[in-house]
C-alpha cells in the first residue's frame, strides 16, 4: 500500500481505487467505524471538517508536529479530536465540549489516549479552564454559535502563543442566516483583527456553509 505524507502522522493513501486521508496511530480499534490498514486510520473528510481542508488545501493546512499542544473548542464526541490526537502523539489535546452527552463519549476515548484532556465548559469562558490550560500552538474551533468569532479572539488571547496558529471552522449561516458567506466572513475577520490571516476556505462540497479561516498570532 502506498503511503504518501500530508503532514507528519497524517497521510494519503489509495483505498478500493480512491485516495483517502489516514492518520498514523497506535490505537488498534476504531473510534466512529473507520478502517484502520497498516496502523492508519482513514480519515472520512465528511465527517471531519479538518479532514476536508486538509484535502482542500494546496499547502499544508496545520503547523505542528508531535510535541505539540492544541487546545480543540467544540470537541463532540471526539470523532476529529481523535485524529489530532494521532498527530499530536506526545503532545496534548485539550478538549472543550459543553454537551454532558457528548462528553460521556469523549471520555471514553479519553480512557484510551493519555494525550486527550476531556473538559467539560462553555468555551465562551475561557476562564473557566484556566487552572488546567497551558499556552497552546493551535486554537482549532468548531462551535456552530452566532458569536463564533468573539469565541475564537478570547480563547487565542488567552492561550495562543506568539506565533501560534488559529483554525476557524466558521458556519456562516450559524451567524446571520440572511447574510451572503462572503458578507459574514468579512464581518468576523474583523473581530478576530488582533490575528494575521493568510488564507480563507470555503469546505464545499464536504460541508455546506462552512468555511476555514486560518491565522496567525503575531510574535
Amino acid at each position: 500500500m502506498n503511503f504518501q505524507e500530508i503532514i507528519p502522522e497524517v497521510a494519503a493513501i489509495e483505498v478500493d481505487g480512491q485516495t483517502r486521508l489516514a492518520s498514523k496511530s497506535d490505537d488498534p480499534l476504531p473510534v466512529y467505524g473507520e478502517r484502520i490498514l497498516e496502523g492508519y486510520r482513514t480519515w472520512d473528510p465528511f465527517r471531519s471538517k479538518l479532514a476536508a481542508l486538509l484535502l482542500k488545501c494546496s499547502r499544508p493546512a496545520l503547523r505542528l508536529d508531535r510535541d505539540s499542544k492544541v487546545l480543540y473548542l467544540g470537541a463532540a464526541t471526539g470523532t476529529t479530536v481523535s485524529h489530532v490526537s494521532d498527530i499530536v502523539c506526545r503532545g496534548l489535546v485539550y478538549a472543550v465540549e459543553f454537551s454532558p452527552r457528548a462528553m460521556r463519549d469523549l471520555i471514553r476515548l479519553c480512557e484510551r489516549r493519555r494525550n486527550i484532556v476531556p473538559i467539560l465548559a462553555d468555551a465562551s469562558h475561557p476562564e473557566d479552564y484556566a487552572f488546567m490550560v497551558e499556552p497552546v500552538d493551535l486554537v482549532y474551533q468548531d462551535v456552530a454559535q452566532r458569536n463564533q468569532a468573539e469565541i475564537a479572539s478570547i480563547n487565542c488571547l488567552r492561550y495562543l502563543k506568539p506565533g501560534g496558529d488559529l483554525v476557524l471552522m466558521l458556519k456562516t449561516r450559524s451567524v446571520d442566516v440572511g447574510a451572503s458567506p462572503q458578507a459574514v466572513l468579512s464581518q468576523e475577520k474583523k473581530k478576530l483583527k488582533a490575528l494575521e490571516f493568510y488564507d480563507i476556505l470555503d469546505l464545499l462540497p464536504f460541508h455546506k456553509d462552512h468555511w476555514a479561516m486560518l491565522a496567525k498570532k503575531p510574535l
